[in-house]
């Protein structure tokens, strides 16, 4: 609480304010002392962070980088939220073969804060269609709302939860959630041929007799999970919304009624800002089409959105950091605006999420609700000039992309064509570079690895048939995952890890921050490093090293020891049989020294050759 003094002057008066212009002269002499002579715009350029899309985060926001007005919580064009106060529903998805256990983690679930189910039914993983009334058994379906997920058996698992309501008593009033037709969702994923047909008649049957239920989802997680930018995630859902609008009103409902049919699924992620101006930037896109649909300022229209934080993110080494990832992808979503949430339990790609990893994921939400009081905020966001420019140039992103989709035909052309998968794929190799460069870092995983971690131990998901077609699946850590593997495989059948000798020169405060450094970065691979003894020279390098059971080795030390020492200790290391010698630092003129690691270098290049040198089987 600020207290201000008795007169009601506050402490800054007596300062004149800081213009611009003096920030970015202050900027210049900061980059001028690290090497870097540059002044006015091209300093601040300097310090620019790039996105995907073409997108640039800049060091400094003020005033005059107003976004057009985002209007009102809870009023057209709906960027500030669809409704006046913000809170959301806290999904949880469920789904395995076995009925009965798929409800006792729904009925766990909803008994500790969870207010709706996301059931995957059908399929090799997901709850068999014909015992669908025993997973929802105790359920009271007119409170908590379902949310299907069915794939190719969509329209009998709708069927069925249809059947169940009328069974159980829930009037056409009470019934909430959604069918789950996607079929524009399912040819991303799988490669069938679209047929909307089906997905029409639902929608038409759920508008005549169930005002509550909505009937088609726009999912935007194929996209994002096989590598999408934000702005194409969003492109892509827009043209799949549109392509729905249409079939809808072409088969008698009306604009508004196409609209109360849609909800929108989306990634959140652990960038929160990203994350923030995604979902505000999709509805006021969607509050755009509604205007062209003349449905322009129907509350119904506003876009009803279900965030899921991010499988990519997801890692299978050191999970428990995953926690942390969805906490902020939660805070995202939430502030961003959300009305449906699903944090996905630590251990997801490992197998089938135990109840301690359920309860973490719903207690996330729980705490950013009760404990946080986040949804007592009208969007939290509003006013930022970050997020209120990244919302507007995302936005404007994201309409190009669209727009790209509709000129190709639609999304269904689109994907047929094979346009997304082009277009998502160049992006992902854009960032699997980053990865490799570990310009992105991913924490447990190529930054702070820990060789010795146990391994975190789930019951298997059942293998279902892979589709030959439709798009990828990706995650952030697929390639130094491959890298760990076969360190793994190695340790199985040797009893010990590839290693690595780093031979540290002169006292720690010369070498401890590239040790460091190194060592991170080998291990990143399932290379151990050595450090023993703390420090070497040329005298006692070989013998060091040969005791290590290393077959390569790095030197780690300052610049200046290098010109003095690296030259006689490479020597020493290549007398006592070291295969390759790295150092860790820029590239230079190092007699001896086969290669260089250093920060922006080719982790994932550099990792794969050692294990081929090493005879490290892939």
């Amino acid at each position: 609480m600020t207290v201000l003094p008795d007169d009601g002057l506050t402490l800054a008066a007596e300062f004149p304010d800081a213009t611009h212009e003096q920030w970015q002269r202050l900027v210049e002499g900061v980059l001028r002392k690290s090497g870097k002579d540059v002044s006015g715009a091209a300093a601040e350029e300097a310090l620019a962070t790039a996105l995907d899309d073409g997108l640039v985060v800049s060091p400094l926001y003020t005033a005059r980088d107003a976004a057009p007005d985002a209007g009102h919580p809870g009023f057209a064009p709906f960027v500030r939220g669809g409704r006046p106060v913000g809170g959301w529903d806290v999904r949880q998805r469920h789904g395995r073969p076995e009925a009965a256990r798929t409800n006792e983690a729904v009925l766990t679930d909803l008994e500790n804060g969870v207010t709706s189910v996301w059931l995957t039914a059908g399929g090799a993983a997901g709850v068999p269609v014909a015992e669908l009334a025993q997973a929802l058994e105790g359920v009271y379906l007119d409170l908590a709302p379902v949310v299907l997920d069915a794939g190719r058996e969509t329209a009998a698992a709708a069927a069925a939860l249809l059947r169940l309501y009328e069974e159980r008593g829930v009037s056409h009033e009470e019934a909430r959630g959604n069918l789950g037709a996607d079929p524009l969702g399912l040819s991303a994923r799988t490669g069938d041929p679209v047929d909307t047909d089906a997905a029409v008649e639902l929608a038409r049957g759920t508008h005549d007799r169930y005002p509550g239920l909505r009937a088609l989802t726009v999912d935007a997680l194929p996209y994002h999970e096989a590598g999408a930018s934000a702005a194409q995630e969003l492109g892509a859902s827009l043209a799949t919304g549109v392509a729905y609008l249409r079939a809808l009103t072409a088969a008698g409902l009306t604009a508004g009624a196409a609209f109360r049919q849609l909800e929108f699924r989306y990634a959140a992620t652990a960038d929160q800002f990203l994350t923030v101006a995604k979902l505000r930037a999709a509805r006021r896109l969607w509050a755009r089409v509604a205007e062209v649909s003349g449905a322009a300022g129907d509350t119904g229209a506003a876009q009803r959105q279900h965030a899921v934080t991010s499988p990519v993110m997801m890692t299978r080494r050191d999970p428990y950091v995953n926690m942390l990832r969805t906490t902020i992808a939660c805070l995202g979503a939430g502030v961003g605006g959300a009305d449906a949430v699903t944090v996905l339990p630590f251990d997801h790609e490992l197998g089938l999420p135990d109840a301690f990893a359920r309860r973490i994921a719903r207690n996330t939400s729980s705490i950013l609700l009760e404990e946080s009081h986040l949804g007592r905020v009208a969007d939290p966001a509003g006013g930022s000039w970050y997020v209120e420019r990244l919302t507007d140039e995302l936005a404007h992103a994201a309409w190009a992309f669209f727009q790209e989709l509709e000129r190709a035909g639609g999304q269904g052309e689109a994907l047929r064509s094979g346009l997304v998968g082009e277009r998502i794929a160049a992006t992902w190799q854009e960032r699997k570079r980053r990865l490799a460069k570990r310009r992105e870092p991913v924490t447990g995983v190529s930054e702070f690895p820990f060789l010795a971690e146990k391994p975190v131990e789930r019951e298997p998901v059942p293998e279902a048939a892979r589709p030959e077609g439709g798009l990828p699946r990706v995650r952030r850590d697929e390639d130094y995952e491959a890298l760990r593997a076969r360190s793994d495989a190695h340790l199985a059948a040797t009893g010990a890890r590839p290693r690595v000798f780093l031979a540290a020169l002169g006292p720690a405060s010369a070498h401890t921050a590239r040790v460091a450094f190194a060592s991170n970065l080998f291990q990143a691979g399932g290379v151990e490093p050595v450090h023993d003894p703390v420090t070497v020279d040329a005298a006692t390098a070989a013998d060091a090293f040969a005791r290590s059971g290393a077959s390569i080795a790095c030197l780690c030390s300052s610049d200046t020891l290098y010109e003095e020492q690296a030259e006689e200790v490479a020597k020493a290391l290549r007398s006592a049989g070291a295969e390759q010698i790295f150092l860790a630092g820029r590239p230079g003129e190092h007699a001896g020294v086969d290669a260089h690691v250093f920060a922006g270098c080719d982790a994932v290049g550099v990792l794969s050759s050692v294990l081929d040198r090493m005879g490290v089987a892939p």
